[in-house]
């Protein structure tokens, strides 16, 4: 039906208004309305539509308490994401951010699985493990796969919490798990090759061109004190070659500069795992992570287009949201990422 063109009259604004509190105050139907006053139901349509447009009838949305839509959406497009969600931790201590974001990041994922998806899960980290710990279990199928995409890393009793991650996700959403029993680095190129030549590796590599969906946790450069006790982390030397040449942080091990840009060095011909570019076509790529030690690595991580779905603390989110350094791969999806030599 076309808007009107034509100013509405003293008589016909008494009848738009009178419509409007019926409708809207009385909760009358529109046929009821047009019942009583003896019109049509598409006449009653049409001075609904004239309280909205003449102003009498106001739409407003008031957020709750407790959630962050406006933050979430001013994140999402100054960074081009396709979602942020907020988590309103009330401490800034390391655990209770993992916690909170286990907590959000478990209700995200029950809300947006939807029995199809095909989700990649990287290794082992507090925050993934605080997130599949969160979420309940359900009586209907809400992923297809979860399928392992960079081995255990450190001890070799660390390196089964990536399986138990894995296990984990597949049971609370019913899907069919994949596991990569390897390690995440080895000593060199060849020893990774050969690796990857095993069938059972190579049958679990094969799935990682069909994810959809993608379960990031963003590391530091600098790991955490339970990581470097639990020895889930790199060696001094690595870390030190990294740093030196301008790592921030990662993702899989795909270490990143302070603009996302990947660090191109010896370690990645070690990493047994998925490879930046198949990362990067996976269209949904959910990083959950937070907290001030987190934070350089978290910007580069959405700057750099490795996660397009951000899953972090509010003070985070403040702080994308002001920082006002440049960004230089908002607007690109990158099927190749740039590369920085170490």
């Amino acid at each position: 039906m076309a808007p009107r063109n034509t100013p509405l009259s003293t008589e016909q604004l008494s009848l738009v208004v009178k419509t409007a509190r019926m409708y809207h105050e009385q909760k009358l139907s529109q046929a009821e309305i047009a019942e009583q006053l003896h019109v049509s139901q598409s006449r009653v349509s049409r001075w609904l539509s004239d309280a909205v447009r003449e102003g009498i009838v106001r739409t407003i949305v008031v957020a709750p308490p407790g959630t962050e839509t406006d933050l979430e959406e001013a994140v999402a497009a100054k960074y081009g994401l396709q979602a942020v969600v907020v988590a309103d931790v009330h401490a800034d201590d390391e655990p209770s951010i993992i916690r909170a974001l286990g907590t959000v990041a478990a209700r995200y994922l029950e809300v947006t699985l939807t029995g199809t998806n095909r989700v990649g899960l990287s290794s082992w980290s507090a925050t993934l493990l605080a997130t599949v710990d969160a979420m309940a279990p359900r009586n209907v199928k809400t992923a297809e796969s979860v399928v392992q995409v960079i081995g255990g890393v450190g001890k070799p009793t660390v390196q089964v919490q990536a399986t138990h991650l894995a296990d984990r996700l597949a049971s609370v959403t019913k899907a069919t798990p994949r596991y990569l029993a390897a390690p995440g680095i080895v000593s060199s190129r060849s020893g990774r090759d050969a690796l990857m030549e095993d069938p059972f590796v190579a049958e679990v590599a094969a799935e990682w061109d069909r994810l959809d969906t993608l379960l990031l946790g963003i590391g530091s450069i600098e790991p955490s004190p339970l990581l470097r006790d639990s020895g889930n982390s790199l060696g001094e030397t690595d870390l030190s070659t990294l740093a030196a040449a301008g790592a921030v942080g990662d993702v899989c091990l795909r270490f990143f500069d302070e603009h996302g840009s990947l660090i191109e060095s010896g370690l990645n011909d070690r990493v047994l795992g998925i490879s930046p570019e198949q990362m990067l076509n996976i269209g949904r790529r959910i990083g959950v992570a937070g907290g001030r030690r987190k934070y350089s690595a978290i910007r580069a991580a959405v700057a750099g287009n490795w996660v397009n779905v951000l899953i972090t603390d509010k003070d985070t989110a403040l702080k994308l949201e002001a920082d006002t350094a440049p960004i230089k791969h908002t607007e690109e999806h990158h099927e190749q990422p740039t590369v920085l030599r170490a």
